[in-house]
């Protein structure tokens, strides 16, 4: 049985967990180091099981606490070769830990084989993960991107568990208080993903066999939960299919409080 837990999922930071019987991995550290270990012994997790930080880009909701927690921990991190060099430019990647480009066939670490699929976000080189478990099932995370592009659909399909951005209402970014260049900027294709396009891309995964939808980096300005659950809903209603019958759907918060935010793949809890 894997865990998959959002423990920090919003445009003020990012950090996934996921564990099994080989030990944890976290994808991104967008909080503080200290912040992270805490939100781990939440969910019952000792940090020192973690065994590698797959970095997602290089904005600071995605690794302000990286250099800190990896070293701390001694961990390895992985992820492309833009988005290192733009960690070495910042001064984070400096040495104190192990960098690691992600080669074509993907990484392994805690029993898990990590691969990449481009994303389109205004960065150097972002990607989404593909995470296979040791027993074949599949899931991945996806969010910080401007569309989803034929290689981020194929990516997806047929996994088990998919974290899939949900990150604005788009009436409610064009009437709300941001600059016009960066309502622009977020509505772009190297952007983030409105509520309506992430509800058509979920009722997509799950007619492809999808069972299980995370809602991610939700923007505290410019969504709402409910908002976001119920666009989704709504557009696997239109095919039928139900939540709680055929599928689980669930909103990743700014701080996901255990045990709720804990996902269970290939067993039961």
């Amino acid at each position: 049985m894997v865990e998959f837990c959002p423990l920090f999922s919003s445009s003020s930071g990012n950090c996934v967990y996921i564990g099994g019987e080989g030990g944890g991995v976290l994808v991104d550290a967008g909080v503080s180091a200290k912040q992270a270990e805490l939100a781990l012994w939440d969910i019952g997790v000792d940090a020192e099981s973690i065994r590698a930080v797959f970095v997602t880009h290089e904005h600071s909701d995605h690794v302000r606490g990286l250099r800190v927690f990896a070293k701390r921990h001694k961990l390895p991190v992985w992820a492309t070769a833009g988005t290192l060099a733009a960690l070495e430019e910042a001064g984070i990647a400096d040495g104190s830990f192990e960098c690691r480009v992600v080669p074509p066939g993907g990484a392994e670490a805690a029993g898990f084989l990590f691969e990449t699929f481009r994303t389109s976000h205004d960065v150097r080189e972002s990607c989404g993960y593909r995470i296979t478990l040791p027993d074949g099932r599949g899931a991945a995370i996806a969010t910080d991107l401007g569309l989803v592009t034929p290689e981020v659909l194929g990516a997806l399909t047929g996994c088990e568990l998919v974290m899939l951005e949900s990150n604005h209402d788009v009436e409610m970014l064009r009437s709300g208080a941001y600059p016009y260049w960066l309502k622009q900027r977020i509505l772009s294709d190297e952007g983030h993903l409105s509520n309506e396009v992430c509800a058509q891309t979920a009722a997509r995964l799950v007619r492809s066999g999808v069972s299980q939808l995370i809602l991610g980096h939700l923007s505290k300005e410019n969504n709402h939960p409910d908002l976001a659950y119920e666009h989704t809903n709504a557009a696997l209603l239109a095919i039928g299919a139900r939540v709680g019958t055929d599928c689980a759907l669930s909103v990743a918060g700014v701080r996901v409080h255990p045990p709720d935010g804990i996902h269970y793949i290939g067993g039961e809890r």
